[in-house]
């Protein structure tokens, strides 16, 4: 017999060999039918895979991130027989799950596959998953495995096999496909019931250029028609909130070929956005005791073999530049930390003068491959809101909590109310791959987890998502429509310390090491605007957008009254313009509703001679007329008391 442990701590006796499933049957055959996966000692096993010796046992629905996971890597070799069975020939790359989905990357072999296409492959999914057929696992010899792909003529998973060792090789079959797998999968193709094909784009084998480009399809698949029929809604939704599109539309932000690709230009009112956010996090950032610092974008090739970002990112980087000095080389900056490490380590530091707090609006440079840059969200250059924590081992858990303070801060400020912050511990066995002593990666690791729950975070545990130098807290929002999205980190680095050998005095008079912690509540600025954007579909916050009021004169008479009208709102610092287009008002209201301005402000015959203007709020139409100076207060009262509310 075998012990399982529930997770309720609930411990039931099995005969050695029986399944998740069987456990679920065991429990209720409702459960059972849902149940799409398990975690056997924190591994995702199939729900029908024998369990042999003692375990704790989660069972994972649709419900789960793993659940879904699972459905969705099932899916993909759902969709790779369909593509088997319709275009004989064809050869696979890689089909894993993704956030919302799946993809597989396939060799046609001179076949063609459109968009066309697409509904006919969905029609033979679902022909395939109304047959039930079970996901079978077969453990198999490398020799079997290279034979098999051999006389298949796949030489893709030929070459994904000389990477695997003897051993630890397995097969996956359903109907007639069979692929090299790992796992895990869904117990049959049954619990797939609505299938949609969302487009096709091209992938090099392996991310590498110098391969050939294969083909990529991207799907997704539900357990009911219903939860598909809101999904694409939701893509709908996507699509008119989409940054890029509303980037154009507002004139925040564009691309030039000629400066280069994945290099954001920005316009004046993104410049005017950018900055009133970096504004707001630069006052609460002096309020909370950082120092302001400033570092060059380059830095010295050994800045970066020092700190070990050479040997990681020298790849993936841009080319050094070579200076006139025989041997002297530059990189552009891919990181600010090393910089922060050089200006800690500019003066000695004593016990009391911890913690230090530095912080930069730093600009860092990163080589991303042409087919990986999307908009703002995937950029070569970016800016990051960084911040380099130096403190006391005793130091780091009330560091922490207050990282986190201002992390929420940031977040109540731009309404995003739903997030999960996930705790990213070491590897529960395999410690090889992290450096530091053990006795600081427990204080450390348990310094995280008191500081999320004494803040009352909403948190998730992830084992093996640590960073080599340390653990770290990394915030997931979910969006006005549900996407999820990684922003703002923080995170425990017990290896630069090490690196540039950066001290301080203790009370002992000894020589200690510094705990270092990096944090960023935006992450970057591209990256957080282009969220901000899709969040709020370009409604900004009124203390936020880049222009509060447009001024829209009836005709050119009364042009003058309205600069009059602008020239006392600026006073008041209110941000606005006046659209004296030789355009009738009616087109000039629409224009600027579409604009996404929050109010604007109609001037003609009756304000002019009275002092007046007439109000429209965005979403909300007339509002009637007022002075300039009730509108003004009207405004600034507003901001003031959403400002107010948030330092309270």
């Amino acid at each position: 017999m075998i012990k399982i442990t529930l997770p309720d701590g609930a411990v039931r006796e099995y005969a050695v060999g029986t399944s998740a499933l069987e456990i679920a049957q065991s429990i209720s055959e409702g459960l059972a039918r849902n149940v799409l996966s398990a975690k056997v000692n924190g591994e995702v096993w199939d729900a029908t895979r024998p369990i042999l010796n003692d375990a704790s046992l989660q069972l994972l629905t649709w419900n789960d991130t793993e659940g879904k996971e699972t459905m969705w890597h099932s899916s993909a070799h759902l969709m790779a027989e369909a593509l088997e069975s319709l275009y004989p020939g064809i050869k696979f790359g890689i089909g894993p799950p993704i956030e919302n989905g799946f993809y597989y990357d396939v060799d046609l072999g001179g076949q063609q596959i459109s968009s066309d296409d697409l509904p006919k492959i969905e029609k033979k999914m679902l022909e395939l998953a109304q047959q039930k057929n079970t996901y079978a696992r077969r453990e198999i010899s490398k020799e079997e495995a290279v034979q098999y792909f051999t006389e298949k003529g796949d030489e893709y998973k030929l070459d994904l096999l000389q990477d695997l060792q003897d051993g630890s090789i397995t097969f996956y079959s359903q109907g007639n496909f069979t692929d090299l797998c790992r796992g895990p999968h869904i117990p049959n193709t049954g619990f797939i019931k609505a299938v949609k094909l969302l487009n096709i784009a091209g992938a090099y084998w392996r991310g590498d250029e110098k391969n050939k480009q294969l083909t990529r399809i991207y799907g997704i698949t539900f357990p009911k028609q219903k939860e598909l029929d809101e999904y694409l809604v939701m893509l709908e939704e996507a699509k008119k909130r989409d940054h890029r599109k509303l980037g154009r539309e507002l004139e925040l932000f564009t691309f030039s070929e000629k400066v280069g690709m994945g290099l954001p230009l920005w316009l004046p009112n993104g410049a005017a956005l950018r900055d009133r956010l970096q504004q707001f996090l630069q006052k609460a950032q002096l309020k909370a005791g950082y120092l302001p610092v400033i570092t060059p974008h380059i830095g010295n090739k050994q800045l970066y073999v020092t700190s070990g970002h050479y040997e990681k990112y020298g790849k993936d980087s841009f080319q050094p530049i070579n200076t006139p000095q025989e041997g002297e080389q530059f990189f552009l900056k891919p990181m600010n930390c090393p910089h922060h490490c050089e200006i800690y380590k500019s003066k000695p530091r004593s016990y009391k003068d911890l913690p230090v707090r530095f912080a930069e609006f730093g600009t860092v440079y990163r080589y991303e491959q042409h087919g990986e840059l999307h908009g703002l969200t995937r950029v070569r250059g970016f800016t990051q809101d960084d911040a380099h924590l130096f403190c006391r081992p005793d130091q780091v858990k009330e560091e922490f909590c207050k990282v986190i303070d201002l992390v929420l801060y940031v977040f109540r400020a731009l309404d995003f109310t739903d997030f999960i912050a996930q705790v990213s511990l070491r590897d529960k066995v395999d410690r090889s791959k992290y450096i530091g002593n053990e006795e600081n990666w427990e204080k450390a690791e348990q310094a995280i987890i008191e500081a999320a729950a004494e803040r009352g975070l909403k948190t998730v545990v992830e084992y093996g998502e640590a960073a080599f130098y340390g653990p770290k807290l990394d915030f997931m929002v979910r969006d006005a429509i549900g996407r999820k999205w990684q922003l703002g980190t923080i995170q425990v680095d017990y290896n630069l310390p090490e690196r540039f050998e950066l001290e301080y005095t203790g009370a002992d008079n000894q020589k200690h090491r510094p705990v270092m912690i990096h944090r960023a509540p935006f992450g970057s600025m591209e990256r957080f605007v282009a969220v901000l954007i899709e969040h709020c579909a370009g409604k900004f916050p009124l203390w936020l957008t880049p222009e509060q009021v447009a001024i829209l004169p009836i005709s050119d008479r009364f042009n003058e009254y309205a600069e009059q009208v602008l020239a006392e709102l600026k006073n008041s610092d209110i941000r606005g313009y006046v659209d004296d287009r030789a355009e009738k008002i009616g087109k000039k209201i629409r224009d600027n509703e579409l604009k996404k301005v929050p109010f604007m402000l109609i001037v003609g015959e009756k304000e002019a001679a009275e002092g007046l203007v007439s109000v429209r709020r965005q979403g909300d139409g007339d509002k009637g007329a007022m002075s300039i100076s009730e509108f003004a207060n009207l405004i600034n009262s507003e901001v003031n008391e959403r400002l107010q509310t948030l330092n309270n």
